[in-house]
Protein backbone atom coordinates (compact mmCIF):
# COMPACT_ATOMS: atom_id res chain seq x y z
CA UNK A 1 0.00 0.00 0.00
CA UNK A 2 1.12 3.50 -0.79
CA UNK A 3 2.29 5.86 2.60
CA UNK A 4 -0.60 7.05 4.22
CA UNK A 5 -2.13 10.57 2.96
CA UNK A 6 -3.58 12.63 5.88
CA UNK A 7 -5.95 15.34 4.74
CA UNK A 8 -4.96 18.25 6.85
CA UNK A 9 -4.02 21.44 6.16
CA UNK A 10 -0.20 20.71 7.69
CA UNK A 11 0.60 17.95 5.41
CA UNK A 12 -1.35 18.88 2.18
CA UNK A 13 1.28 21.07 0.09
CA UNK A 14 3.88 21.73 -2.33
CA UNK A 15 4.83 24.82 -4.37
CA UNK A 16 1.67 24.65 -6.43
CA UNK A 17 0.09 24.79 -3.74
CA UNK A 18 -0.97 21.33 -3.67
CA UNK A 19 0.14 17.75 -2.91
CA UNK A 20 1.23 14.95 -6.00
CA UNK A 21 1.58 11.23 -5.55
CA UNK A 22 2.84 8.64 -7.60
CA UNK A 23 1.06 5.71 -7.60
CA UNK A 24 0.94 2.31 -10.08
CA UNK A 25 -1.98 0.43 -11.14
CA UNK A 26 -2.69 -1.89 -8.17
CA UNK A 27 -1.55 0.62 -5.18
CA UNK A 28 -4.06 1.67 -2.72
CA UNK A 29 -4.72 5.59 -2.05
CA UNK A 30 -5.41 6.04 1.53
CA UNK A 31 -6.99 8.97 2.88
CA UNK A 32 -7.12 10.06 6.38
CA UNK A 33 -9.86 12.36 7.48
CA UNK A 34 -9.50 15.48 10.52
CA UNK A 35 -9.80 13.53 13.59
CA UNK A 36 -10.01 15.75 16.65
CA UNK A 37 -10.02 14.37 20.48
CA UNK A 38 -11.87 16.73 22.14
CA UNK A 39 -13.56 20.14 21.11
CA UNK A 40 -11.20 22.77 19.44
CA UNK A 41 -11.15 25.97 22.10
CA UNK A 42 -11.02 28.22 19.02
CA UNK A 43 -13.38 27.42 16.21
CA UNK A 44 -14.81 24.61 14.38
CA UNK A 45 -12.85 21.39 13.23
CA UNK A 46 -12.25 21.13 10.00
CA UNK A 47 -15.04 18.97 7.56
CA UNK A 48 -14.78 18.47 3.86
CA UNK A 49 -16.09 17.02 0.83
CA UNK A 50 -13.94 15.33 -1.36
CA UNK A 51 -13.99 15.65 -4.85
CA UNK A 52 -12.75 14.33 -8.02
CA UNK A 53 -11.98 16.66 -10.97
CA UNK A 54 -10.57 17.94 -13.97
CA UNK A 55 -7.29 20.21 -14.62
CA UNK A 56 -9.06 22.99 -14.00
CA UNK A 57 -10.81 22.23 -11.51
CA UNK A 58 -7.96 21.43 -9.44
CA UNK A 59 -5.81 24.50 -10.69
CA UNK A 60 -8.69 26.61 -9.23
CA UNK A 61 -9.47 24.32 -6.35
CA UNK A 62 -13.07 24.50 -6.86
CA UNK A 63 -15.71 22.04 -8.12
CA UNK A 64 -16.13 21.78 -12.01
CA UNK A 65 -18.83 20.64 -14.32
CA UNK A 66 -18.17 16.50 -14.28
CA UNK A 67 -16.89 16.40 -10.76
CA UNK A 68 -17.43 13.11 -9.07
CA UNK A 69 -17.90 13.40 -5.12
CA UNK A 70 -15.57 10.39 -3.49
CA UNK A 71 -16.21 11.21 0.08
CA UNK A 72 -16.95 13.22 3.07
CA UNK A 73 -14.73 13.48 6.32
CA UNK A 74 -17.70 14.90 8.60
CA UNK A 75 -17.24 13.05 11.33
CA UNK A 76 -13.84 14.79 13.07
CA UNK A 77 -14.90 13.77 16.64
CA UNK A 78 -15.69 9.67 15.67
CA UNK A 79 -14.97 7.55 18.72
CA UNK A 80 -12.88 5.04 16.66
CA UNK A 81 -10.56 7.81 15.31
CA UNK A 82 -9.74 9.04 11.83
CA UNK A 83 -12.01 7.89 9.26
CA UNK A 84 -10.44 6.83 6.74
CA UNK A 85 -10.97 5.62 2.74
CA UNK A 86 -9.29 3.65 0.42
CA UNK A 87 -9.02 3.95 -3.72
CA UNK A 88 -7.60 1.22 -5.39
CA UNK A 89 -5.83 2.20 -8.14
CA UNK A 90 -6.94 0.06 -10.75
CA UNK A 91 -7.46 -0.50 -14.59
CA UNK A 92 -10.98 -1.54 -14.41
CA UNK A 93 -13.53 -1.98 -11.35
CA UNK A 94 -16.73 -4.47 -10.30
CA UNK A 95 -18.53 -1.21 -8.33
CA UNK A 96 -20.56 1.00 -10.21
CA UNK A 97 -18.41 4.14 -8.18
CA UNK A 98 -15.62 2.66 -8.87
CA UNK A 99 -13.09 4.63 -10.91
CA UNK A 100 -10.85 3.15 -13.98
CA UNK A 101 -7.44 4.77 -13.54
CA UNK A 102 -4.88 4.38 -16.45
CA UNK A 103 -1.33 4.36 -16.58
CA UNK A 104 0.31 7.75 -17.50
CA UNK A 105 -2.27 9.69 -16.93
CA UNK A 106 -3.09 12.28 -14.01
CA UNK A 107 -6.20 12.37 -11.80
CA UNK A 108 -7.04 15.35 -9.15
CA UNK A 109 -8.87 15.21 -6.15
CA UNK A 110 -9.81 19.13 -4.16
CA UNK A 111 -11.11 18.93 -0.57
CA UNK A 112 -13.82 21.54 -0.33
CA UNK A 113 -14.55 22.82 3.13
CA UNK A 114 -18.00 22.70 4.67
CA UNK A 115 -19.31 25.83 5.07
CA UNK A 116 -19.18 26.02 8.90
CA UNK A 117 -15.30 24.78 8.41
CA UNK A 118 -12.63 26.68 8.83
CA UNK A 119 -10.52 24.59 6.53
CA UNK A 120 -9.07 25.30 3.02
CA UNK A 121 -9.47 24.17 -0.12
CA UNK A 122 -7.00 21.29 -0.54
CA UNK A 123 -5.22 19.51 -3.65
CA UNK A 124 -4.04 16.30 -4.51
CA UNK A 125 -2.36 15.35 -7.54
CA UNK A 126 -2.50 11.58 -8.44
CA UNK A 127 0.31 10.57 -10.90
CA UNK A 128 -0.50 6.52 -12.20
CA UNK A 129 2.82 5.48 -13.60
CA UNK A 130 3.97 4.33 -16.15
CA UNK A 131 2.77 5.10 -19.51
CA UNK A 132 1.99 2.00 -21.75
CA UNK A 133 3.85 0.68 -24.43
CA UNK A 134 2.98 1.55 -27.47
CA UNK A 135 3.54 -0.57 -30.78
CA UNK A 136 3.37 -0.32 -34.11
CA UNK A 137 2.36 -3.33 -36.01
CA UNK A 138 -0.70 -4.76 -35.46
CA UNK A 139 -0.54 -8.21 -33.30
CA UNK A 140 -0.48 -10.94 -35.49
CA UNK A 141 -2.44 -15.21 -34.71
CA UNK A 142 -0.58 -17.45 -36.74
CA UNK A 143 -1.82 -21.45 -37.02
CA UNK A 144 0.51 -23.55 -35.02
CA UNK A 145 3.41 -25.37 -37.06
CA UNK A 146 2.95 -28.71 -35.93
CA UNK A 147 1.45 -31.31 -36.92
CA UNK A 148 -2.04 -32.93 -35.59
CA UNK A 149 -2.08 -35.95 -33.14
CA UNK A 150 -3.48 -38.93 -34.97
CA UNK A 151 -4.30 -40.03 -38.11
CA UNK A 152 -4.10 -37.87 -41.25
CA UNK A 153 -2.10 -34.38 -41.98
CA UNK A 154 -2.89 -30.79 -41.61
CA UNK A 155 -4.88 -31.73 -45.27
CA UNK A 156 -7.19 -33.04 -43.39
CA UNK A 157 -7.82 -30.68 -40.51
CA UNK A 158 -10.99 -29.48 -39.76
CA UNK A 159 -11.09 -25.97 -38.80
CA UNK A 160 -14.15 -24.46 -36.41
CA UNK A 161 -14.67 -20.81 -35.36
CA UNK A 162 -15.75 -20.20 -32.04
CA UNK A 163 -16.02 -16.79 -30.48
CA UNK A 164 -12.13 -16.84 -30.16
CA UNK A 165 -10.56 -15.23 -32.92
CA UNK A 166 -8.09 -18.43 -32.71
CA UNK A 167 -9.35 -21.22 -34.41
CA UNK A 168 -9.56 -24.68 -33.08
CA UNK A 169 -8.21 -27.75 -35.17
CA UNK A 170 -9.80 -31.04 -35.12
CA UNK A 171 -9.10 -33.92 -36.74
CA UNK A 172 -11.36 -35.75 -39.21
CA UNK A 173 -11.05 -38.74 -36.85
CA UNK A 174 -11.56 -36.55 -33.62
CA UNK A 175 -15.01 -35.03 -35.50
CA UNK A 176 -16.05 -38.52 -35.98
CA UNK A 177 -15.82 -39.53 -32.61
CA UNK A 178 -17.66 -36.98 -31.11
CA UNK A 179 -20.48 -37.31 -34.35
CA UNK A 180 -20.67 -41.29 -33.50
CA UNK A 181 -22.86 -40.53 -30.03
CA UNK A 182 -25.49 -39.14 -31.97
CA UNK A 183 -25.89 -41.68 -34.66
CA UNK A 184 -27.34 -44.53 -32.49
CA UNK A 185 -30.33 -42.09 -31.06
Amino acid sequence: RSKPFLVSTSRFFNSDGGYTIQVSINDYLDIYCPHYDRPLDSGKPESFTLLMVNADGYQGCYETPGAFKRWECNRPYAAYGAVRFSEKIQRFTPFSLGIEFQSGREYYYISIPAPESLGQCLKLRVSVCCKAATTTADPATEAPKSQPRGRGGPEKAVVIRAHSPAPIRLSVACLALLVVPFLWL
